[in-house]
């Protein structure tokens, strides 16, 4: 399981979101409560600015896990987006 985990976060980082999204969502068919799988498809989605995906993936991470680095990676996600709506304003 780990070993695939592995394999998936060194294709996030070569910049294969994609082949990652499609690992990750197989994955977490066979593995629903894989609360890092979830942390890991929230960041790939956020990779490709999905902001909806990412922050409902981030939600289900901290719903399998309390203590999950999810936590913060949401948090982060929307002061990023509180931060670019109220730019908006401001053209």
């Amino acid at each position: 399981m780990n070993g695939e985990l592995e394999k998936i976060k060194q294709l996030l980082v070569a910049g294969e979101t994609d082949e990652a999204i499609s690992l990750l969502t197989d994955f977490i068919d066979k593995n629903p409560s894989s609360d890092e799988a979830f942390f890991l498809l929230g960041n790939a989605w956020r990779k490709k600015e999905n902001w909806e995906s990412a922050l409902n993936n981030y939600r289900q991470a901290m719903d399998l896990n309390p203590d999950s680095p999810a936590k913060h990676a949401y948090k982060m996600a929307i002061d990023i987006l509180n931060f670019y709506n109220k730019d908006m304003f401001n053209q």
